[in-house]
């Protein structure tokens, strides 16, 4: 290979790398903004999720959507769309804060512009990895897992960075717009990087496989699993009302399924099927767990250390540990290092919902380890096990993972926060003792019924209804005992944490299971297309 290629093949490398890394800049500080958010627009726990998982689910939009055309337009074109998508972000995230004004001004106005303009990050976000993985796993053909492990390092590598400089921006006190302004560097690094240079024919595209071809691979079974969650996402989306309203939602889903099994013919891989499935719990123990934590140890944080810099740890760990992914990867299959990696998110989660203090450090280091190689890997055997779907089967997992993760993950994660505040404010008898009427036949009285779109229905603490029954409270007493009620709560949402290592513990059930059916086929062996140009540096685009 000569010198120049070379070059050229490290540019595209690093300048996806950089893009990733601003994925993550748009993820962490968004996620370190939600408990202030929060406060500023009166949002609950549920309802804060929903806020994160807009931010989220669109990222499945557009990996999906661009890999249906991606070789046809060009990646150079998603790479462009995804610099214009931040930039709008910036500009409609900042304004939200003016227009707000710490709530003095017009906060539904700069609530309206924090929710649609972070839909849109969502949608740049999909719209990277949309490029960037079909890209690397072009440039690197014959070593895919590892390279995709190396490119994944981006994303802890930008929470790290963006973590340690949103914690410091909080310890000087600076206004939030400020936070979001902080993707507008690395966006501007990577379009200036990789716009002069020529992007790759996919291997897919090169080997002769049609696009019909690359439909079937990806099949009824999975545009099932895509259609479903499409579903509930418009659901929570447009709020129907009524069996009509649900329905049109329901017959989306349903059409895209149809579409996709009149056009193909084809149920497609049952294996990328059982991938996209387990995906689901992957990226809601991941992205889920990430986008939380700070929210769930702020408790057992407190006066202690800044509850984001577990966050920060994790994610360096993470990012170490992907960076040494060629040599473990060799020693180890794909399936024995996920299935070491979902026994120890298992133990790591399970031990962070009851650690204190400093050790709290000791059992993000367990989870951290266990998540690390979760996702470049599972991309990594989608591609090599189903190299004919291209880059739609390949980005499908991701796509597949962020819309689960949108739409399920982030609520349910509050739910279940919202179910451990009630628990802990019922069992604490010296609080039941000072509210009067707090307790009654063994039930708090000041919860309400909440849903969210007809799927997720969870019982939360009304806050105005909870500040009613305080007022029977003497006022010398007042407001010792809301503090109690309020450290009490916050403390109680850490052991959500445990009811999160269902997720792994399923992943880890899965991983056997494909463990065994490998080896009645005498063991994992990537697939290889036949190429009309060499794989390692195929034809650049016109």
């Amino acid at each position: 290979m000569s010198n120049s290629l070379q070059a050229h093949q490290q540019r595209l490398f690093w300048g996806c790398f950089i893009a990733l890394i601003t994925t993550a800049f748009g993820f962490i500080s968004r996620m370190f903004l939600i408990g202030a958010w929060a406060t500023e627009f009166g949002l609950d726990d549920a309802q804060a999720g929903r806020l994160a998982g807009i931010g989220i689910w669109p990222f499945a939009v557009s990996i999906i959507l661009f890999s249906f055309f991606i070789d046809r337009i060009g990646y150079k074109v998603a790479m462009v769309c995804s610099f214009v998508g931040y930039l709008i972000w910036s500009v409609m995230g900042v304004s939200a804060y003016f227009i707000s004004g710490g709530g003095q001004g017009n906060p539904k106005l700069a609530y309206e512009l924090l929710y649609w303009g972070s839909l849109i990050l969502g949608l740049s976000n999909g719209t990277v990895e949309a490029y960037i993985n079909p890209v690397v796993t072009t440039l690197f053909s014959k070593n895919k897992s590892q390279w995709l492990n190396i490119l994944h390092a981006g994303w802890p590598g930008g929470l790290v960075v963006a973590g340690l400089l949103t914690i410091g921006l909080d310890a000087a006190h600076v206004v939030w717009w400020i936070k979001i302004a902080i993707i507008a560097p690395p966006a501007l690094v990577f379009f200036l990087m990789l716009l002069p240079e020529k992007f790759p024919v996919h291997e897919r595209v090169a080997s002769g496989v049609t696009y019909r071809q690359m439909l079937s691979e990806f099949g009824v079974l999975t545009a099932l699993v895509v259609g479903t969650l499409l579903s509930l996402q418009l659901m929570d989306f447009f709020k129907p009302t009524g069996s009509v309203g649900y329905g049109l939602c329901i017959g989306v889903g349903v059409a895209f399924v149809a579409a996709f099994g009149f056009y193909t013919r084809s149920l497609g891989s049952p294996l990328l099927f059982f991938l996209t499935l387990i995906m689901m719990p992957l990226a809601t123990t991941e992205l889920g767990t990430d986008g939380w934590i700070e929210g769930i140890l702020k408790g057992m944080a407190a006066g202690k250390f800044h509850p984001g810099l577990v966050l920060v740890y994790t994610a360096f760990v993470m990012m170490v540990l992907r960076f040494m992914a060629g040599a473990i990867v060799h020693k180890i299959s794909p399936l024995g290092l996920l299935m070491i990696s979902a026994t120890l998110a298992v133990l790591g989660l399970v031990w962070l919902s009851t650690a204190d203090g400093l050790i709290i450090f000791g059992a993000a280091t367990i989870y951290a380890i266990g998540k690390s190689f979760f996702w470049p890997t599972m991309l990594g055997i989608a591609s090599e096990q189903t190299p004919r779907g291209g880059a739609l089967t390949l980005n499908t997992l991701g796509g597949v993972g962020m819309l689960a993760v949108g739409t399920l993950g982030f609520p349910y994660i509050g739910a279940l926060q919202a179910h451990e505040r009630i628990q802990a404010v019922k069992g604490d008898s010296h609080i039941v003792e000072q509210v009067p009427g707090l307790v009654d036949a063994g039930k708090l009285t000041v919860t309400e019924d909440r849903t969210i779109y007809e799927v997720i229905k969870y019982p939360a603490i009304n806050d105005k209804t909870l500040a009613a029954r305080l007022e029977a409270v003497p006022e010398d007493e007042r407001a010792k005992v809301s503090a109690e009620i309020q450290d009490v709560s916050n403390r109680s949402t850490q052991r959500a944490l445990a009811k999160m290592a269902y997720f792994p513990g399923f992943m880890l059930a899965c991983y056997i299971i494909l463990w065994f059916y490998f080896k009645s086929r005498g063991g994992y062996k990537p697939l290889e297309l036949t190429l009309d140009a060499d794989a390692t540096h195929p034809a650049p685009e016109a």
